[in-house]
């Protein structure tokens, strides 16, 4: 990853464990999106516990890999909203 964008000069990270907030982002979109698909998947498809196991283990493995690049630019993007002034060209 770069330490700032290469269009606007927005820095990324700005101290040490700056993108703890995208671990939790990341976190918490994986247990909302397994645990509304194991309550789907029981309802419409009543598929047993040890297959519904099998599929989002995997799916909790898998996504959080998938998802940590987009969690990170999402944690940007709200910390940017709340905090503008260490936008684009702040090098404090």
């Amino acid at each position: 990853m770069y330490p700032d964008c290469v269009n606007c000069d927005l820095r990324f990270e700005r101290e040490q464990g700056y993108f703890v907030g995208a671990i939790y982002l990341n976190y918490a979109a994986t247990v909302i999106i397994v645990i509304a698909g194991y309550i789907v998947l029981d309802y419409f498809f009543n598929l047993s516990l040890a297959k519904q196991l099998i599929v989002w283990i995997a799916f909790g493995v898998c996504f959080p890999l998938f998802f940590l690049r987009y969690a990170r630019s999402l944690w940007l993007s709200i910390d940017y909203i709340f905090d503008p002034e260490n936008g684009p060209g702040d090098r404090t």
